[in-house]
């Protein structure tokens, strides 16, 4: 079971090779999957530049270089929890029939092919981290374990706790610290990313309860722990609802510590609004699913560069 990721593509059986070997691992990869953490990343980049701008920097936003290595981070860093989720997962992902097509437990990948991708993902992170540190501070770099650390965590959860939800939440709720910590190189001010931290806290939490209500009966069955095994689909998606509603609260309270506009406040109404549509699509978990969770990203984004520009 991977509660916020989309099921693989069946593939032949036996590791693949040659062009359709270049396949799987695209979709092993599932590079689209970054599209949830980099607007909120590249969101707490605007925010830590706006504040060294109001501090007196000539900058008001994040230099280009900056925005390219952070793309490059998350792009490592969501390769190399992606393959270790999957790798540890196999076993259940084997015994459950909506997954048991994904690479590993289908035999179109090999566990060393796997560790190989996760290897890759890990290189790629940490140069990007390293490229990140500035002349005042290696912050970016002495900090890089902790969002691995936490991916790689969060598979275990669910083998002892219904709560295992919030640890996704927890990963994506880094997203927009580490833009932070990119740009400044401190953690002075950090207050004002806070709100946004505690956004991708409890909207990623929220969708994560959504998408495992798909494995309940399995979960049930088998002893995995979930919020929808716990409760049911009915007391599960309640949580998820309010989850939603504390997550624009805490977009309502990034505008307010940060003093924006109030067309920075017109424009919360979209990141709104594809939050509740998410809700009415929960009970059946349609295909714009997982589409509209990368529009929220996005929308949100917006939001965040209209407070800082307007």
């Amino acid at each position: 079971m991977k509660h916020a990721n989309a099921d693989a593509v069946p593939g032949p059986a036996g590791p693949a090779r040659g062009w359709s070997a270049l396949v799987t691992y695209a979709r092993f990869v599932r590079v689209a999957h970054t599209l949830f953490s980099l607007p909120l990343i590249i969101a707490g980049m605007l925010v830590a530049a706006d504040g060294l701008h109001r501090a007196g920097a000539d900058a008001r936003l994040p230099s280009l270089r900056a925005v390219l290595l952070v793309f490059l981070a998350a792009a490592g860093a969501r390769t190399a929890a992606l393959a270790l989720n999957r790798i540890i997962d196999r076993r259940i992902d084997a015994l459950n029939p909506r997954t048991a097509a994904r690479e590993l437990p289908s035999g179109t990948m090999t566990p060393p092919q796997a560790w190989g991708v996760t290897a890759v993902g890990l290189v790629l992170y940490f140069a990007a981290a390293a490229l990140l540190t500035g002349p005042h501070g290696r912050l970016t770099l002495l900090l890089s374990p902790i969002p691995l650390i936490v991916f790689a965590g969060y598979p275990f959860l669910k083998r002892c706790t219904p709560l295992c939800h919030f640890g996704v939440g927890f990963g994506l709720a880094l997203s927009p610290l580490g833009g932070w910590v990119a740009v400044t190189q401190s953690f002075v001010g950090l207050s004002r990313v806070i709100p946004l931290a505690l956004f991708g806290l409890f909207w990623v939490s929220g969708f994560d309860i959504v998408y495992a209500t798909l494995d309940e009966e399995f979960d049930r069955a088998c002893g995995v722990h979930s919020l929808p095994a716990a409760l049911g689909r009915a007391g599960a998606l309640r949580i998820s609802y309010w989850l939603h509603f504390t997550a624009v609260l805490c977009l309502l309270a990034l505008w307010w510590v940060n003093g924006w506009s109030g067309l920075s406040l017109a424009l919360l109404a979209p990141a709104a609004a594809l939050l509740w549509w998410e809700q009415r699509l929960a009970r059946v978990v349609e295909t714009p699913f997982f589409t509209i969770n990368i529009l929220i990203g996005f929308a949100v984004l917006l939001f965040t560069a209209t407070g800082v520009l307007g």
